[in-house]
């Protein structure tokens, strides 16, 4: 049975709640060649509450050295795809210095690998995530605009390095079609652990919303399915109405029903918790569920101009080329526009909304 740890916990005492984790989950690292993901959506200061803690990294890595491995490498591939933006993110988010000298850029050193040729048939990964005896993720806990939650599974994404992820969100076309892709490049090479930073998460208008929310937990799995079934259900939907978790379930990732999950700990809702604008419950076996990924879908990102610098990020990292500048500000091309809202994660400004 898959176990789900529910751990109170704040910045200053998160080593203590590493350690308990490591004792309910042991990992035999000595000699081993571990990779510790967090999650770095782009460069932001870490009050911003978009990535992974520093303090959470550096708990984590502390543990991992103090286990003998052979290597650890402490990397992601942020939303961003220019040259330098890996290791810029790092430095702003403090978490280059939070990895104590082990980051590496991991959207390097790739090779090619077979991917589900229904989407792609060949995508290309970075050797220091192929080549890694343990994988250790480390999701943020927010909400997002196009799965609702963003944890254990979606955090795997950001493995692929590059514009890939640009071009993922491209050939789904549909939110529904984006879920199944998550768990196609989850299941690549699924984590070992998973330690989520649900001490200060994020709610509303995720993955870069201003809304957060002291929830002073951190929480571990040996399941990612099973994690982001507690997530689900600690911010008040039914994990079976998340494609991306029917999904795995299909593929026989982890179950859905909360009674053959472990909790260690105590399981709450999150009382008012708030849900992104627009919030699918991509199942679509349903006319009515239909209808909601319709209005999802119809769902339009705007340029809120008292917040826009007009920095154009948004129209550089836009896969269908849907933005253009108009008068200081980034418009879209409502028939180019794929709803990736790949401008609304990457926007530094919190600029970008959904209408």
């Amino acid at each position: 049975m898959p176990k789900v740890m529910i751990h109170p916990s704040s910045y200053e005492t998160v080593y203590e709640a590493i350690e308990r984790i490591f004792e309910v989950f042991p990992l035999d690292l000595k000699g081993k060649k571990v990779l510790i993901k967090p999650n770095v959506l782009r460069a932001s200061d870490p009050r911003e509450g978009i990535v992974t803690n520093p303090s959470v990294v550096s708990a984590v890595v502390e543990k991992v050295e103090s286990l003998s491995p052979s290597s650890i490498i402490v990397g992601d591939n942020p939303g961003l795809f220019s040259y330098g933006a890996n290791e810029e993110s790092f430095k702003k988010t403090k978490l280059m210095d939070a990895s104590k000298g082990y980051y590496k850029n991991i959207g390097t050193q790739l090779k090619q690998i077979d991917f589900n040729p229904l989407f792609l048939p060949k995508l290309s990964l970075s050797r220091y995530v192929l080549e890694a005896d343990i994988i250790i993720s480390l999701p943020k806990f927010k909400t997002h605009g196009l799965t609702v939650i963003t944890g254990a599974i979606k955090n795997s994404y950001g493995l692929l390095p590059g514009a890939q992820k640009a071009l993922l969100h491209k050939i789904a076309g549909t939110p529904e079609r984006f879920h199944e892709i998550l768990v196609e490049v989850f299941k690549i090479r699924i984590p070992d652990l998973f330690i989520m930073d649900a001490i200060i998460g994020m709610e509303g208008n995720g993955p870069a919303s201003s809304d957060l929310r002291n929830i002073g937990l951190i929480i571990a799995s040996d399941n990612g399915v099973s994690m982001d079934v507690v997530m689900a259900k600690m911010v008040g939907l039914n994990p079976e109405e998340l494609r991306f978790l029917k999904r795995a379930q299909e593929l026989g990732l982890g179950g859905l029903d909360i009674n053959d999950i472990e909790i260690i700990g105590e399981l709450k809702e999150i009382e008012d918790f708030k849900l992104p604008p627009f919030s699918i419950k991509a199942d679509a076996t349903n006319e009515e569920t239909r209808k909601v990924l319709l209005s999802r879908i119809s769902a339009i990102p705007r340029a809120n101009p008292e917040r826009c610098t007009g920095c154009a990020t948004c129209i550089e990292h836009c896969p269908s080329s849907a933005l253009y500048m108009n008068e200081g500000i980034p418009q879209v091309d409502d028939r180019s526009c794929i709803r990736c809202f790949c401008c609304q994660e990457i926007c530094p400004e919190k600029a970008i909304v959904l209408i």
